[in-house]
């Protein structure tokens, strides 16, 4: 039976469950916007709002109550739509009214929560994303604020109004640490060894160090990689040779902390070992113009690389940014073997494509040329040190995976002004001046008093007005929880045959016996990863969902995988801990899992649920309730 303790953290867990996406959700781009477009736009954006309704962003339209997410019948605009009297009826006067399709698309679209592409508004750009880099005036150093980017939030901060937030104490932001960047929680000795560390200043010597253990650091930031690069090790494609894997490449980047710009023009004017990103997923049968070979290769060096959404602009050109239909093929032409025929909504223009670069002022690539020696100067302008894009993308990246959000957001809608161009600016700078060093940027960023403060939630989406606080909490990724909860129960499968193309190196002999486990990113995905969000990797993925989905919280309420690992893991606990009291196995299990020792209540509920004589199943139960717990669940 379980105790009050799992039936709180059960109640916490479920509380933050949020609506499982529907099968086929609709096509906010290619679907609604234009209708939007066509049939509201003119009395509803941009300055024109008649009847207070803005239709600009998502937001706004939602404080209109115009719309009632999940409930088109009772929403305001489902009835003016379909309304028959000419006083209510939208379009109002002699306007045409929608079609009998056009409203079910709409009903369609508040039915499925009224979806929204991130950062599309209706609302023309005043803002234009700069291309050259721009060195950065940093306000001079005081005591007590010497880092670059607490001197620059500090103006910041002062402009707009903020208290700067708390530091975290030693024991969480080690545990934000070590999350961070290699993935896995402190080790009992690690958490003592660095609550007890004389250095000073003593976080900065945990980032190092944490940054120079390879092997973990590789293990995990290939699942970052993998996400970007659409690298897995089965799926669709690989049976006939139309997909190929990058992980033995990628692996030994990540070993050896190969300079980004070097990493990229690898990928981009590829060899043997690195060509699986520009192959892209060659599809059986039949599919849209817009899916072809070349058209992925330009849809995934332009999200990747520059964070520009060429995804719309493949088919027309795009409804929710500038890029048109002729830089998408323009960008695919390159790497074209034959004429590339334009096709506009999957028609054929009878337009052959011309190779272009997105950003033309900084050169062109000679379309004569052989395709390796295209690509070769193609790798070359994305790289150019006149190309600010390409730098301030990947600080912007690093940033929203250390910080929770990013400068820019979405982090793939680079062409939305930041929240501090400074600060954007400064760390793309000091990236390409460090050598293009991720190692760097990141310990850059995680030894600021800003990335070390206590996180600061977000009540609600803030929409075109965000203010940055502080970091924001972050749940663990799928690989994070699953490796924690190996880690804490010594439950690691082995590889499956087949899963790695090499094995991995040796774990160094200063790894802690507990980290000596094959990694969650190094095998094949099961069910309950891909329940945790762990992709499918056949597009690229820069952002995981943020939300705890229905399937999510089943599966870790009675999953049958999790419920299996947990009893493994509590016979295995109570085999290294024989001689263990109630109270003794509850502070391993916190101190292990959450980096802290129990307080009294939660010390005395779990001697409760334990028992006097601890089993298997009150062990597998005490687990289960920790890491429900939202503090295990996010890095805070």
């Amino acid at each position: 039976m379980r105790s009050f303790l799992s039936a709180l953290a059960f109640t916490i867990c479920v509380a933050n469950v949020s609506a499982q996406p529907k099968e086929k959700p609709t096509d906010f781009a290619h679907e609604v916007v234009p209708i939007l477009k066509a049939k509201c736009a003119k009395c509803h954006t941009n300055g024109t709002y008649k009847g207070a309704l803005s239709f600009d962003t998502r937001e706004a339209l939602l404080k209109s109550k115009a719309v009632l997410p999940g409930k088109s019948a009772m929403s305001e605009l489902h009835k003016r739509v379909t309304s028959t009297d000419a006083e209510t009826r939208m379009p109002p006067g002699k306007a045409e009214p929608l079609t009998a399709k056009e409203i079910a698309t709409l009903a369609k679209w508040i039915d499925d929560g009224v979806p929204w592409e991130p950062g599309f508004t209706f609302k023309p750009a005043s803002y234009v994303a700069p291309l050259k880099p721009r060195k950065v005036n940093v306000p001079a150093a005081r005591p007590g604020l010497e880092h670059p980017i607490d001197r620059i939030l500090d103006a910041y901060y002062a402009a707009n109004k903020v208290t700067p937030p708390e530091l975290l104490d030693e024991p969480a932001f080690a545990r934000r640490a070590y999350f961070d960047l290699i993935g896995l929680p402190p080790t009992a000795d690690e958490l003592d060894e660095h609550l007890r560390a004389k250095a000073d200043p003593k976080r900065a010597a945990l980032v190092r160090q944490l940054l120079t253990d390879n092997r973990a650091y590789a293990d995990h930031w290939l699942a970052f990689w993998n996400d970007a690069l659409r690298n897995e090790y089965r799926g669709t494609g690989y049976i006939d040779g139309g997909r190929k894997q990058i992980t033995a490449w990628l692996y030994k980047s990540l070993l050896d902390n190969k300079p980004y710009d070097k990493f990229a023009r690898e990928l981009i004017s590829p060899n043997a070992d690195s060509e699986g990103f520009a192959k892209g997923i060659k599809w059986r049968g039949e599919v849209n113009a817009s899916q072809i070979v070349e058209l992925q290769f330009a849809q995934n060096v332009g999200q990747v690389f520059f964070g520009a959404n060429l995804k719309c602009a493949s088919c027309h050109d795009s409804f929710i940014d500038n890029w048109k239909l002729a830089d998408a093929y323009g960008l695919a032409a390159i790497i074209a073997d034959k004429p590339l025929a334009v096709h506009r909504c999957d028609k054929p223009t009878g337009a052959t494509a011309s190779t272009k670069f997105l950003f033309p002022e900084l050169g062109t690539i000679d379309a004569t040329a052989p395709k390796a020696k295209r690509l070769e100067q193609l790798a070359a302008l994305v790289t150019h040190p006149d190309n600010g894009r390409f730098s301030r993308t990947m600080v912007n990246r690093v940033w929203h995976r250390l910080m929770g959000r990013g400068i820019v957001y979405p982090v793939d809608v680079m062409g939305n002004k930041p929240w501090s161009e400074d600060l954007l600016d400064y760390l793309a700078v000091y990236f390409a001046d460090n050598g293009y060093d991720i190692k760097k940027l990141i310990e850059h960023i995680a030894t600021s008093q800003a990335y070390q403060s206590k996180a600061v939630p977000l009540a609600k989406e803030p929409g075109d007005g965000y203010v940055f606080r502080g970091p924001e909490l972050k749940r663990l990724s799928a690989e994070q929880f699953l490796d924690a909860v190996w880690m804490l129960t010594s439950t690691a499968p082995a590889a499956k045959s087949g899963a790695f193309p090499r094995a991995p190196p040796p774990f160094p002999a200063t790894t802690p016996k507990e980290r000596q486990f094959v990694r969650v990113t190094l095998v094949d995905c099961d069910p309950l990863m891909r329940s945790l969000g762990r992709p499918n990797r056949e597009q690229v993925v820069t952002t995981r969902p943020d939300q705890l989905s229905t399937l999510q919280a089943l599966d870790l309420a009675n999953g049958q995988i999790l419920t299996t690992t947990l009893e493994r893991g509590a016979a295995n606990i109570l085999k290294a801990n024989l001689k263990a009291t109630p109270d003794e196995l509850a502070e391993w299990v916190f101190v292990r899992a959450l980096s802290r020792k129990p307080t009294d209540g939660e010390r005395a509920a779990a001697k409760s649920l334990l028992g006097d004589k601890p089993t298997t199943e009150s062990v597998a139960d005490l687990l289960w309730a920790v890491v429900m717990l939202p503090e295990f669940q996010l890095v805070r």
